[in-house]
């Protein structure tokens, strides 16, 4: 009987591949290439803690393109303290974009822990990021209502214009005096503010005083 010969196999692990393709979609993330990198954000929170950590390598690398993605992709997972710390993080880069990308994902993962970086952001340099992170604020809530009042009283006037607007959305009682305060500000965006927060409020006309 004639003898069978056999070659050696090699068998790739379930783990290994795995890790294979996260390994690829990591690459995709930093290609440089949008739909490629958008692509593979959608996919990685499907990889768990393993993405997570390599993400938040990513989230300081050189690129500001690749910490966007990065964080991009962060906000995609459920959820975490790790995660929010890293968003954290990056609302102090050096990159306008990078910091407005944080400031989004915190929108996508409001977080009680965020409100102090997110207070700070308002007084940025940046008109962008300030809004979103009141954005952020807003999706917080009554958890935010005390820092952003206490930024009318000692914030910036671009600060305090976001400030505003967040107590308007949030539409907390808590609110109400400094809103009609804000009705005797100069600014008419400032009191077009005051004024849609005091109406969701219910307190309609009240507020205005006769001629």
């Amino acid at each position: 009987m004639g003898k069978h010969r056999f070659g050696v196999i090699a068998c790739s692990t379930p783990s290994s591949l795995k890790m294979d393709a996260l390994a690829g979609h990591l690459a995709d993330l930093a290609s440089g290439a949008d739909d490629r990198a958008e692509a593979a954000a959608l996919s990685l929170p499907a990889f768990g803690q393993p993405a997570i950590t390599a993400l938040a390598e990513l989230a300081t690398a050189e690129s500001a393109d690749t910490r966007w993605w990065a964080l991009r992709a962060l906000a995609g997972f459920e959820q975490s303290d790790e995660i929010t710390q890293l968003l954290l993080a990056a609302l102090e880069d050096e990159s306008n974009d990078v910091r407005q990308c944080a400031a989004l994902g915190l929108c996508h993962q409001p977080h009680p822990r965020a409100v102090t970086s997110l207070i700070c952001a308002l007084s940025g340099p940046d008109a962008m990021t300030a809004k979103i992170a009141a954005d952020a604020l807003i999706r917080i809530g009554a958890q935010a209502v005390p820092a952003l009042l206490n930024i009318l009283q000692t914030g910036s006037a671009a600060a305090r214009l976001e400030a505003v607007r967040a107590l308007a959305e949030i539409k907390d009682p808590r609110a109400i005096p400094a809103l009609l305060a804000a009705q005797n500000t100069d600014s008419a965006v400032t009191q077009y503010w005051a004024k849609q927060g005091l109406d969701a409020l219910g307190l309609g006309m009240v507020y205005l005083k006769p001629e």
